[in-house]
């Protein structure tokens, strides 16, 4: 199970999804996938300054304040989320 937690400055993610071997989990790749592309996307459209942290199983993304941009994008990194946790009930929000 990853957990998830949103908040107004910024977003903490532990844990794996567990639906195959380390390497082999098609659900947590898309999960990496669409957080990495959160982190690139904040980091080169906007001009939000945001810390990363990111290691196997664990991802902090920190900001001071997120303009309307940056929330856009934020926004849309949680539909997929919303999504993937819809077909395989891997996510928890907290």
């Amino acid at each position: 199970m990853i957990q998830v937690r949103i908040s107004s400055r910024g977003i903490q993610m532990n844990g794996h999804a567990d639906r195959s071997v380390n390497g082999q989990d098609i659900v947590c790749s898309a999960i990496s996938a669409l957080t990495c592309n959160l982190l690139n996307s904040l980091e080169e459209l906007t001009d939000n300054r945001i810390r990363a942290e990111t290691a196997s199983g664990k991802t902090i993304i920190e900001w001071e304040q997120m303009d309307d941009k940056g929330q856009i994008l934020i926004d849309s990194w949680f539909l997929g989320l919303t999504a993937i946790n819809q077909e395989y009930n891997c996510i928890e929000f907290i």
